[in-house]
């Protein structure tokens, strides 16, 4: 569009312009109706220099003497004198949707310029209001008069050649305008409808730079002469002027689009590691030979955002070195993940603390040994003597995160000012970028502490039965999730598995399936039956708030009695493994509704198991994938679960690879198998006691008695001791019903005192000369563990002793 403006300098002004190819002036309009863009098409149809006419009133500069009211336009996209707002109108302000027109306006001297216009009203965040395009229209007609009718319109959508013409040139032409910002215009230009003109009543043909081939080898030459002058510091001629601001513009336009592609190529993922990959490689070569990348120890680590300023103490990362030389040059000299400080005399702590790039031109000698002296056994000299140095801080809510070391070979042009300024601006982009990865890593970081702290350590084996457990985030961006599992020791050698889910993901999921857990081990602790356990969840829930829904499915598993007794809130149903014919099937469950909805009754049933029976639980992202439907992941549950196995870990990894591979999964996955092996009834052995202190030395001789019998004598003194502590406790606040006492041989030796007394013990302080609170005492020091728990009918006290040799 400027450089068509060629065209009027080779002829006379009356020589008509070739269909398509109209010189154009551009005047930017900012929202104080000043002139912030004046191209030099402008000052030549206008007459006035740019420096004169930037920040002055558009009015001042283009007031309109007169209309032309002979000339009329019936085109439905076109708008000018008589028949829409005048030029005035649009430049004052008083334009809301794009007009065109004819215009005659008083020029510098004593004529007049009969003008063609249109006018786009801008919007978006910039301080651009108006763009204006103007042609000469005398320099349309044609000296025959074969171009009677000139008339300016828009075409809103049209195939007319040269159409992208207009949307590549036109970001040149604004060159004190960012990339966006031109970017932006060029957009709303073509969006409110390309500038055409109408010669006559059936030809339309779109307005596009007079780009004339004939003088571009007079203008190549008339570019390099002004090359050669600003290259030698010399001053421009004045018949070259116009060439070198051209040359001038062209630098900052690639330097521009340096930026622009290096914003395009890096931040393409919240990964730490290749973030730092991504800015190391967008500037080699292009930009420089050499670029390492280093970062401060706290960005590094993943934890928070690093305070102070940096010293000579501040340990430095290098996490990337990207360069052109010949491979293994620089990577055992300058090996990626050494950490360093930098003295006080470098560039590079004179970077990092002042938060200002850098430039040395040449590195010289004595520099080059200065910043090799740090670098002990090794000469890092001839990789860096006499090359161009840039440092640029990569800072984030300033303050700097590390720093980029950029070099280039000797017989590259050394960086200047310009390069400067560049290397600050991308620093200042890939700065953002590294942090938004580093936030989100320390985040993800934190997130996943929490939830892994949420997690129980289940030990492999319990009462009666072998467990396994497996936890999968999510693959969805904030991997948290809600998915728990759980398995709780219960009174009489029972244990209960709990598997959960919390819809949706994140940290408030996290919580939330923290809270259901721990109330869920509350409540198992009280040995609640599943159904009422579910039913006070769910109470529970609602008490908390209506945000979430959770599922999930508890089971009680007696190895005494070789029962399961279940209830299930929403959840996936379970699969149970037969021991015999290694069959597996869904346990059909009557399905409550999920806890949190509130109000819904929940049902339990009982499930006779044998030795050997593995039950396998699991959440629904294991089975459940997008555009597939659920049945296929149970049936593939199922098939998978009856694999044979050579341990319970060999067992669930084979779930996991069948159901994990198939593709599409996003959910996390929680899994659970136990493999319930059963307590056979001679490891176990009970006996009912009357409330007589004197059943205290009854309960002592039969469990000496029983632990002759199974070969568990060393046990018998402990032993002895602490049932008879117990039962004389229990005998004592017992009210009607017999003490019942129970011995279990498993992994360890269980004892159960069972009272119905519902006032739970408790551990207490006690004196020398106290008459009582010793006894619980002497449990707690002398057992593996202890614990009380309420039933039905009053309490359980029981105590473990760890088996000889275990």
């Amino acid at each position: 569009m400027d450089r068509g403006t060629d065209r009027a300098e080779q002829g006379t002004a009356t020589e008509p312009a070739e269909p398509g190819r109209v010189p154009l002036a551009v005047v930017v309009v900012d929202r104080d109706g000043l002139v912030s863009h004046w191209s030099r098409g402008a000052r030549r149809l206008f007459g006035v220099p740019k420096d004169e006419a930037i920040g002055r009133t558009a009015l001042d500069l283009l007031p309109v003497s007169g209309a032309l009211p002979d000339e009329r336009d019936t085109t439905p996209h076109a708008a000018y004198d008589g028949l829409g707002p005048d030029l005035e109108s649009s430049l004052d302000g008083g334009l809301s949707y794009p007009a065109a027109g004819r215009a005659r306006l008083t020029a510098s001297g004593d004529g007049r310029v009969d003008v063609l216009w249109w006018a786009y009203p801008l919007v978006g965040p910039g301080p651009e209001r108006l763009l204006v395009l103007a042609a000469d229209a005398d320099g349309l007609r044609a000296d025959d008069g074969a171009l009677e009718r000139i008339a300016p319109g828009f075409a809103l959508h049209t195939d007319f050649p040269g159409s992208e013409d207009l949307a590549r040139r036109l970001p040149e032409i604004l060159p004190s305008m960012s990339v966006g910002e031109s970017a932006r215009i060029v957009a709303q230009v073509l969006e409110l409808g390309y500038p055409i003109l109408e010669f006559s009543q059936n030809d339309r043909v779109p307005v596009t730079p007079d780009w004339g081939v004939a003088r571009r080898a007079e203008r190549k030459a008339r570019r390099e002469r002004a090359a050669r002058a600003l290259a030698a510091g010399e001053p421009v001629p004045e018949e070259l002027r116009d060439e070198g601001e051209d040359l001038e513009h062209a630098a900052v336009r690639e330097h521009l689009e340096f930026l622009n592609e290096v914003s395009g190529r890096i931040g393409t993922s919240l990964d730490l590691s290749r973030t730092i990959i991504e800015v190391s490689r967008a500037v080699v070569p292009r930009f420089t030979d050499v670029a390492g990348t280093y970062l401060r120890e706290q960005v590094v680590a993943g934890e928070g955002f690093p305070d102070g300023v940096p010293d000579t103490t501040t340990l430095w990362h290098r996490v990337a070195l990207e360069h052109t030389d010949e491979p293994g040059r620089w990577d055992d000299v300058v090996p990626v993940g050494e950490a360093m400080p930098f003295p006080a005399h470098t560039p590079f702590f004179q970077c990092m603390t002042s938060g200002e790039p850098v430039l040395v031109p040449r590195i010289s000698e004595q520099m080059g040994h200065a910043i090799a002296a740090q670098f002990d056994k090794r000469d890092i000299r001839p990789l860096i003597t006499g090359r161009s140095m840039l440092v640029v801080p990569l800072k984030a809510r300033h303050v700097v995160l590390g720093f980029m070391i950029l070099l280039r070979h000797p017989e590259r042009p050394v960086f200047d000012d310009m390069d400067r300024v560049t290397g600050a601006e991308l620093a200042a982009r890939a700065g953002l970028v590294l942090d938004n990865a580093r936030m989100y890593t320390y985040q993800e970081t934190v997130a996943e502490t929490l939830q892994d702290s949420m997690l129980p350590h289940i030990p492999p084996r319990m009462a009666g039965c072998d467990i396994a457990t497996r936890y999968l985030p999510g693959t969805l961006l904030g991997r948290i999730g809600g998915d728990w599992f759980d398995a709780v020791k219960l009174p009489g050698g029972r244990t209960a598995f709990v598997v959960g889910d919390v819809m949706g993901h994140g940290l408030n999921s996290a919580a939330m399936m923290g809270q259901l857990r721990t109330a869920v081990q509350t409540m198992a602790g009280l040995d609640l039956p599943p159904a009422q356990l579910l039913r006070n969840l769910d109470d529970l829930a609602q008490r908390l708030g209506d945000t979430y829904l959770a599922t999930c499915l508890y089971a009680v598993y007696d190895p005494i009695a070789s029962e399961l007794h279940l209830a299930n809130a929403g959840h996936i149903p379970p699969v149970l493994v037969r021991a015999d014919d290694g069959r597996s099937e869904l346990l059909e469950l009557p399905t409550g509704a999920p806890i949190g909805v509130g109000g819904v009754p929940f049902e339990a049933e009982r499930l006779r198991v044998e030795p050997g029976d593995r039950l396998v639980m699991c959440t629904d992202g294991l089975v459940e994938v997008r555009g597939e439907d659920i049945g296929v992941g149970l049936a593939t549950l199922c098939e998978s679960a009856a694999h044979p196995a050579a341990s319970m870990d060999d067992a669930c990894d084979t779930i996991i690879r069948s159901l994990n591979t198939r593709g599409g999964r996003k959910d996390d996955v929680a899994l659970l198998m136990a493999r319930l092996n059963g307590i056979e009834p001679d490891d176990v052995a009970e006996w009912r006691l009357a409330l007589d202190p004197a059943e205290a030395g009854r309960a002592r001789a039969a469990v000496r008695e029983r632990l002759h019998d199974w070969g568990l004598a060393k046990l018998v003194a402990s032993a002895e001791l602490l049932v008879s502590e117990l039962v004389t406790n229990a005998v004592r606040h017992s009210h009607a019903r017999p003490v019942e006492l129970r011995l279990v041989r498993g992994d360890t030796l269980l004892c159960e005192v069972d009272d119905d007394d519902h006032e739970l013990p408790t551990l207490l302080s006690s004196g020398s000369l106290d008459d009582s609170g010793r006894g619980l005492r002497v449990v707690s020091t002398l057992s593996r563990e202890w614990g009380t728990s309420r039933t039905k009918t009053g309490k359980t006290v029981w105590f473990e002793l760890t088996l000889p040799g275990r």
